[in-house]
Parts: structure tokens; sequence; C-alpha cells
């Protein structure tokens, strides 16, 4: 095949093609790659998938699903490579995963709820004969961040009835880890000062999950964005009176921001 010959859009073509980046006279950077030296790579693309997401950016968010399938076919070849499985075990894995764990679609099996669905999902998932759990924590993943790290962990407890009551509950227990962080703070105690920020973000964590509306990670890079925006604004502005940002007093700054939020 010519270096300008037009592949046929398959997956087997892109197998084709990470395979040839693989071999002795394709690419020197593709051929040095492995498992963890592409866990970033892989990160990354995630990363930006998502930001495609928030930005409402379906052009781009075509090419990044387009990384994504790229850095998994890139595992698929590396697995084929060293004689774990192959990109046609992926798929076969994954449609009988998908089918056995809908009866209600592609079975006989009834549902008449979200809740329903739920029940036969994790009925069929039990059935599959994996190796039972120590814990039922043990399966959240390690590599999430810490803020959805802690959703986990939360729902995972919740399921067997380790949970809150009401709202109001997780309110006044963040109402309460507030106030163990001011003492620590009076105290000067940098240790305890530490262990009670934590404490307070994952009784915050809490609520957020509780309520079932969106996670905390989406909420808080939500107020990620919204401080980016009025941060910018200043930027803008200060510029606009040939203001160095770190010439600009704290007041004018102030000033800035509430002009932004007001907007």
């Amino acid at each position: 095949m010519s270096k300008h010959e037009h592949m046929e859009a398959s997956l087997d073509s892109l197998v084709e093609i990470i395979r040839r980046l693989r071999a002795p006279e394709g690419c020197p950077w593709d051929r040095k790659q492995t498992f963890e030296s592409l866990k970033i790579c892989m990160v990354e693309e995630v990363a930006e998938f998502l930001d495609a997401i928030d930005n409402e950016d379906h052009d781009n968010l075509q090419e990044e699903l387009g990384d994504l399938l790229m850095n998994i076919t890139f595992h698929a070849v590396l697995a084929e490579e060293n004689g774990l499985f192959n990109m046609q075990d992926i798929l076969r894995g994954i449609i009988d995963k998908m089918i056995h764990r809908h009866p209600h679609v592609f079975a006989d099996v009834e549902v008449n709820s979200v809740d329903d669905v739920m029940k036969v999902w994790a009925k069929a998932k039990a059935a599959e004969g994996k190796k039972a759990k120590e814990s039922i924590l043990d399966g959240i993943p390690r590599n999430l961040s810490s803020l959805l790290t802690a959703r986990e962990v939360q729902k995972e407890a919740a399921k067997v009835g380790f949970d809150w009551e009401c709202q109001d509950q997780i309110v006044d227990k963040i109402d309460e880890e507030l106030a163990e962080l001011k003492e620590a703070i009076a105290n000067g105690d940098d240790a305890h000062i530490d262990e009670e920020i934590g404490d307070l973000l994952f009784a915050v964590v809490n609520l957020s999950r509780f309520r079932k509306r969106s996670n905390a990670e989406d909420l808080l890079n939500a107020s990620v964005k919204k401080f980016r925006t009025r941060f910018t604004y200043i930027e803008k502005n200060l510029s606009e009176q040939n203001i160095q940002l770190e010439d600009a007093s704290i007041d004018l700054m102030e000033k800035l921001w509430n002009q932004a939020k007001a907007n």
C-alpha cells in the first residue's frame, strides 16, 4: 500500500495501521510505547473528549472520539503482540456482556422502571462468575479523580443502607466539619487542618451525591469555569487600562470581579 492510498473506514483498517506503526519499519515513537507509557495519553484524550462535550463542540467531539478509539486500538495491538487477546476478543467480550446484562431488551425479562433495570443489571453481573470482592469498595477504580472516587465510595456504601436519610443531615455534617476545621486553624495544627479540609470536601461530595442531580466533579468544573470567566474579565479590563495584572490593587480587582459577577 502506498503512503497516499485510501484505506477503508473500518476498525480492521485502524488495527492494521497501528500494526504497521509498531512494525520494525514503522514509527520509532509508536514502537517504543507500552501499556504504562500510554496511560497518560488515554487520560488526556478522555479530558479533551469531555471538554468537547462541555463546549458543545460537535465537530471536535467526532475527532476526540476518533482519538479515543485510536488509543483503545493501540492497547489492543499491544495485547495482541503479547499473546493476551486481540480486538476481536475485545469486541466479542463487550457484545456478549451487553446482551447478557440487558435481558429486558434481548430476552423476555420485563422491567417497569429505571430501578428495575438496575436490579436486572446487578443480577446479571453477579451471575457472570467473577471472583467475589473482599469489600464492596474493591471494584472502584484507583485512577478516578478524588471527587469521583469519593462519590463512588459513598454510592457503594449507600447500596447496603449506609446512607443519610435527608440532605439536611448532610448540611449539618458540613457545618460540623467546618467547625472542626476552624478549631484546627485556631490551634495552628497543620496536620489536623489538612485532615479537616479533606473531611469537609468529603462531606460536600456526599451532599451532591445524595441529591442525585449531578456529581461533584461536574459541579466543581462549573465553578472553575465561572472563575475563569470572571478572572479573564479582570485581565481584559486591566489590559484596556494599561495596568499590569501584578500592579493592580486588590480593591480594583475586587471591583472588576463584582462587575463580572453582575454581568
